[in-house]
């Protein structure tokens, strides 16, 4: 296994935690940031898997419109969740 290969690995790693975070995340703008950099970091992938018109079409799209979208709608509305109660994580709800 060389270098290369270990830093995809750990690439994927940041996406996987970075999704978990964004849906964890009451804030739904810290959410929305947290939407946008596994974005990012996929079309870093994406770049290094020697496709770059997918990374720059990830990069533009996914993160960069989809990201400013979701922060303008949260401008829009209210910021943090709300909810009656506090459930528990979704680690628990399995």
């Amino acid at each position: 296994m060389n270098c290369i290969t270990c830093i995809e690995y750990i690439i994927v790693g940041i996406m996987i935690i970075s999704a978990v975070l964004a849906v964890e995340w009451r804030d739904l703008l810290a959410a929305a940031v947290g939407m946008a950099a596994v974005s990012l970091f996929a079309s870093l992938l994406f770049f290094m898997l020697q496709a770059p018109d997918v990374a720059m079409t990830e990069a533009a799209i996914g993160a960069a419109l989809s990201g400013a979208i979701f922060i303008f709608a949260i401008k829009r509305t209210q910021r943090f969740e709300t909810e009656e109660e506090e459930k528990p994580g979704w680690w628990v709800r399995w």
